[in-house]
């Protein structure tokens, strides 16, 4: 899962890779029972108001700020029970894409204890403004 910079469209790339957390998320009594730990990844294509060839003003202002990406990712899944995978990663998708510079947001949301003999499993989701 991965969006590539590209200077000639003045995007970059915003990641969160990893977070874990634990969310009230499925369809199945036990799941609905107890959280269960999930792992989200987030790619943002963003606004690079530097590109192509110069160096941004260094100032936190101009960036879109992961802090506030993974802050987001936390209060949808602590917003309560979701029946599907899929609604989690659109609703995370949509948490980022409400920064106007964010103009797609790829969300995988990963069920690493959903069964014993496979690493994982889950969902990747893409959405664009506009879109």
């Amino acid at each position: 899962m991965s969006f590539a910079p590209d200077a000639g469209r003045r995007l970059r790339l915003v990641f969160v890779r990893g977070l874990t957390l634990q969310a009230r998320l499925g369809i199945h009594p036990h799941e609905k029972a107890a959280p269960q730990r999930v792992v989200i990844g987030i790619e943002l294509a963003v606004e690079d108001d530097a590109a192509p060839a110069s160096v941004g003003v260094d100032d936190f202002g101009r960036v879109v700020d992961y802090a506030a990406v993974v802050k987001a990712a936390r209060a949808v899944v602590a917003a309560g029970h979701t029946l599907l995978v899929e609604t989690l990663a659109e609703r995370i998708a949509a948490a980022a894409l409400a920064d106007p510079r964010v103009q797609r947001a790829r969300v995988m949301v990963e069920k690493p204890d959903a069964f014993p003999d496979a690493a994982s499993v889950g969902v990747v989701v893409e959405r664009m403004r506009g879109g």
